[in-house]
C-alpha cells in the first residue's frame, strides 16, 4: 500500500492548512509541518476548513528544515514549486515519498531548490500568474501520486444513498 507524505514548509494561511489536512485524511496521507507556522494548530479557521476530519489527521510538527530531515532520514522528497524545470506528470512518486510546498507568500526557499533540482516539480499554468492556490496545488500533486498507484487503499466507487446504478 502507497502511503504518501504532503511537506508543508512554513504554511502561512490556516484555511489552506486545515483544507490540506482535510484532503490528507480522505487519502490516508501524513501531513508535516515545518515551522515557523503563520497560525496557531488550533486556530477556529484551521479547524472550520479541516472541519471535523482534523482530529483523524496524522501530522507531525518540525522546527525547522533541517529537523524535518533529521528526523526523516533518506526520505525520497519532492519539491514543488512554480520553478522547477519538469512537471509533476514526469516523475515516478515512490511509495512512502514526500511532497513539499513551500509558503504561500514565497514558495520553498530557492538555496533548498538548488540542491534538489533534480527533484523539483511543477504544474504548468500559462502566463504571469504567480501560482495556483496551495490546496488546490497539494489535490493535483497528490492525486497524481495515487494515480500512479492506482488508489490501492482507496475507495474507487461510490455508492447512491437512495438509489442504485443501472
Amino acid at each position: 500500500m502507497a502511503k504518501l507524505n504532503i511537506v508543508l514548509h512554513e504554511p502561512e494561511i490556516p484555511a489552506n492548512t486545515g483544507n490540506i489536512g482535510r484532503t490528507c485524511v480522505a487519502t490516508g496521507t501524513r501531513l508535516h509541518l515545518i515551522e515557523p507556522l503563520g497560525f496557531r494548530l488550533n486556530e477556529k479557521a484551521i479547524k472550520r476548513a479541516g472541519m471535523d476530519y482534523w482530529k483523524d489527521l496524522d501530522v507531525t510538527t518540525y522546527l525547522d528544515y533541517n529537523d524535518f530531515l533529521e528526523k526523516n532520514p533518506g526520505a525520497k522528497i519532492y519539491y514543488a514549486t512554480t520553478k522547477a524545470p519538469q512537471r509533476y506528470t514526469d516523475v515516478r512518486f515512490e511509495e512512502d515519498c514526500y511532497i513539499m510546498f513551500g509558503k504561500e507568500s514565497a514558495g520553498i526557499p530557492e538555496e533548498i531548490l538548488l540542491e534538489n533540482q533534480a527533484t523539483a516539480i511543477r504544474i504548468p499554468m500559462i502566463g504571469d500568474i504567480r501560482s495556483l492556490n496551495l490546496s488546490n496545488s497539494v489535490a493535483i500533486v497528490l492525486y497524481e501520486a495515487l494515480r500512479q498507484h492506482q488508489f490501492d487503499h482507496m475507495q474507487s466507487e461510490g455508492h447512491l444513498t437512495k438509489y442504485q446504478w443501472k
